[in-house]
C-alpha cells in the first residue's frame, strides 16, 4: 500500500481510540518487521498533538518466524516494561498477546491496540461505531447467559458451563484505559468453567486451524469431557491436530479455552486465500462463525498459560446462550447485532 494511504488509515485508527493533545502513543516492533507501520502510526499521533515514539526491540532468536506464545521479547528489559507503561496508548504491532508483560501493562492504564495485519486488509475492515454497538450487545447478551450450547449438522453438539470468566468484546479500537483490542476484529467471546465443558466437537471440511492457518480437509472429531479434549479422531487434519500438541509436552494443551462468535459481515471466510501471511483475524471475525479455542485462558483471568495454543472458526454452527438460539447455521438471530441495512 501506497505510504501516503497508510498514514491516513492509521489517523482514522487513531481518531477513533481517542488519541489527541496532550497524550503519549508509543509503538512497539520488532527487527525489521513493520517499520512501515511504526512510521504511519508516529505520523498519525503526531497530526492529532500526541507525543510520541517508536520502541523497536531485537529480533526473536529462533530463525523459524513463528510466534511463540506469551513471549513479547519484553521479559527481560524492564526499564521498557516500564516506559510502555508510562504512556496512554501502545501501538502493538509484534503480538505481545498471552503476555506478563502486556497484562502488566494494561494494569498500568495503557491501552493496547495491536496491528499486525496487512495494511490492504486493515483498510477494508476499517472499524465502525456501527459495528462497535452490535459487538457490544453481543457481549452484554454473552456475559449475562450461565451456559452455551454449539450444535452442527455435522454432529457438533458441546455445552459450556459460563459465569466464571469475563466476557470480552473486540471491535477494533480502543478508547478505554488499560483496554486491549486488535485491528481488524469484531467478536465476543468467554471461557467455560475449567471443568464445565462437555460433549463432541465434530470439525468440518472449510473450518479453520489458526495458527496453522489452513482451512480442515478431513472431518475431525474431538471428545471434550470436564474442560479438557480427551481423544481427537479423524483423518490427515486429526493427526497433524493431535501431533502439534503433543510436541509441547503439556497436558494444559488439551484444554478449552475461550468461545465465542463473529459479527463482521465485510470479513471474508476465504480471507486466508488471500491473505496468508497475517494472524487470521479476519477469520475470526467473519459474520456468523462459531470460535473455540484450545490452550491458553490467561487471558480471562484464568491459570492455563501453556504456550500450545489454537482458534478454530467453524462454518454453519449454532449457537444457543441458556436455550436461546443467537447463531442459526452461520446467521445472527437478533436483530440488534445484525448489519443495519439486513434488519
Amino acid at each position: 500500500m501506497d505510504q501516503n494511504l497508510f498514514n491516513d488509515i492509521c489517523l482514522q485508527q487513531l481518531r477513533l481510540s481517542g488519541v489527541h493533545e496532550g497524550e503519549t502513543v508509543a509503538v512497539l516492533t520488532r527487527g525489521a518487521e513493520r517499520g512501515e507501520y511504526a512510521d504511519a502510526f508516529l505520523w498519525a499521533a503526531q497530526q492529532l498533538g500526541a507525543a510520541t515514539f517508536h520502541l523497536r526491540l531485537p529480533p526473536p532468536a529462533s530463525a523459524s518466524g513463528a510466534w511463540a506464545v506469551g513471549d513479547s521479547g519484553l521479559g527481560n528489559i524492564p526499564l521498557a516494561v516500564e516506559a510502555l507503561k508510562s504512556v496512554d496508548m501502545l501501538v502493538d504491532c509484534t503480538f505481545l498477546l498471552f503476555s506478563p508483560e502486556q497484562f502488566a501493562i494494561q494494569d498500568a492504564g495503557t491501552r493496547i491496540l495491536t496491528a499486525v495485519e496487512p495494511p490492504e486488509l486493515l483498510a477494508r475492515l476499517m472499524p465502525t461505531t456501527e459495528l462497535r454497538e452490535r459487538v457490544e450487545y453481543g457481549a452484554d447478551l454473552l456475559a449475562k447467559a450461565q451456559t452455551m450450547r454449539i450444535t452442527s449438522p455435522a454432529g457438533t453438539d458441546v455445552t459450556y458451563r459460563l459465569g466464571v470468566y469475563p466476557t470480552m468484546s473486540e471491535y477494533g479500537y480502543t478508547d478505554t484505559p488499560g483496554r486491549w483490542d486488535h485491528w481488524p476484529a469484531a467478536f465476543v467471546f468467554t471461557g467455560g468453567a475449567d471443568d464445565g465443558v462437555d460433549g463432541q466437537i465434530v470439525l468440518s471440511p472449510g473450518d479453520v486451524l489458526l495458527p496453522f492457518n489452513t482451512y480442515v480437509q478431513t472431518p475431525v472429531t474431538l471428545t471434550i469431557e470436564q474442560g479438557f479434549i480427551r481423544d481427537i479422531r479423524g483423518g490427515l487434519d486429526a493427526e497433524l491436530l493431535s501431533s502439534y500438541i503433543t510436541s509441547f509436552d503439556d497436558p494444559r494443551g488439551y484444554g478449552m479455552s475461550h468461545v465465542g462468535w463473529g459479527l463482521d459481515e465485510r470479513a471474508h471466510w476465504h480471507g486466508l486465500t488471500q491473505f496468508p501471511g497475517g494472524m487470521g483475524m479476519e477469520l475470526r471475525s467473519f459474520y456468523g462463525n462459531v470460535m473455540f479455542s484450545i490452550g491458553p485462558n490467561n487471558e480471562l483471568g484464568g491459570p492455563n498459560d501453556t504456550p500450545c495454543h489454537f482458534d478454530i472458526p467453524m462454518r454453519g454452527n449454532s449457537l444457543y446462550l441458556d436455550d436461546e438460539l443467537v447463531v442459526d447455521q452461520g446467521e445472527l438471530t437478533i436483530p440488534e447485532m445484525k448489519p443495519v441495512a439486513t434488519r
